[in-house]
């Protein structure tokens, strides 16, 4: 999540790729199916489901409420492309407010406490420190990344979050790569962390309890390419079959 970014397009974002998608998960072992009412609704249900390395299908783990943008989702840029053509639904934008919908590998967790406090031993995990920054603004080289200012000899950014934050919101967290390449200002620093409240929407993140984020962080399995998945009830309906999703 450090290296300097070269924008994939200033303007376009990647075909909708049903075919692709269901290539992607054929070796996925963990998945998260994150579904909410419609569009603009701001609480949703995730769902963990788990599977063998025989593909015999997917099996519920559990399940718990979560929240997503205050605006709602909006198509997001991932592992099936990026929105359907000629779609009237939202497509998520920097600074929208909007979750992004699709499917989305996850790439490393982090959080206040030290790797050995984290218990996390089978996934990626960073330490958060106070030079640590999300950088969101588009026009920066490290847009959609995680850098550290010690890293940065001069900072080309107007607008980056401060990631070790003094309330409870990233004491865990798992970074979710939407928009990777990235492209410009289709949105940045998308989360899975802790939440506000059961039904206040975030800027643009998934968010949940504490207790169920610190068994989400700690039961992924790298081994296992966890994949996240978000879509409003319809959308998963309709797609749950080309996408091969439970």
């Amino acid at each position: 999540m450090t290296l300097m970014n070269t924008f994939a397009n200033e303007s376009k974002a990647p075909p909708f790729d049903t075919k692709g998608q269901a290539r992607m998960l054929e070796h996925c072992r963990q998945l998260l199916l994150v579904t909410t009412e419609e569009w603009r609704a701001v609480t949703g249900t995730l769902r963990r489901f788990a599977r063998d390395e025989t593909n015999h299908g997917w099996q519920m783990v559990d399940s718990w409420p979560v929240v997503v943008g205050r605006s709602g989702l909006g198509w997001g840029i991932g592992v099936h492309g990026g929105p359907p053509a000629h779609s009237s639904d939202p497509i998520k934008q920097e600074g929208d407010g909007c979750g992004p919908a699709g499917t989305f590998t996850l790439t490393e967790a982090f959080g206040k406490a030290s790797p050995p406090d984290a218990g996390i031993t089978r996934f990626p995990y960073r330490p958060l420190v106070p030079t640590l920054r999300g950088v969101d603004d588009p026009d920066s080289r490290h847009y959609n990344r995680l850098v550290d200012l010690r890293d940065i000899a001069k900072p080309d950014w107007s607008s980056a979050e401060i990631m070790l934050r003094d309330d409870p919101l990233y004491d865990w967290g798992v970074v979710v790569a939407h928009n990777a390449l990235p492209y410009h200002a289709k949105g940045s620093c998308i989360f899975l962390h802790i939440w506000r409240g059961p039904k206040v929407g975030t800027a643009g993140c998934t968010a949940m309890s504490v207790p169920h984020m610190v068994k989400l962080t700690r039961w992924l399995d790298r081994r296992k390419q966890p994949h996240l998945v978000q879509l409003p009830e319809k959308q998963y309906r309709s797609l749950r079959t080309a996408w091969q999703l439970p």
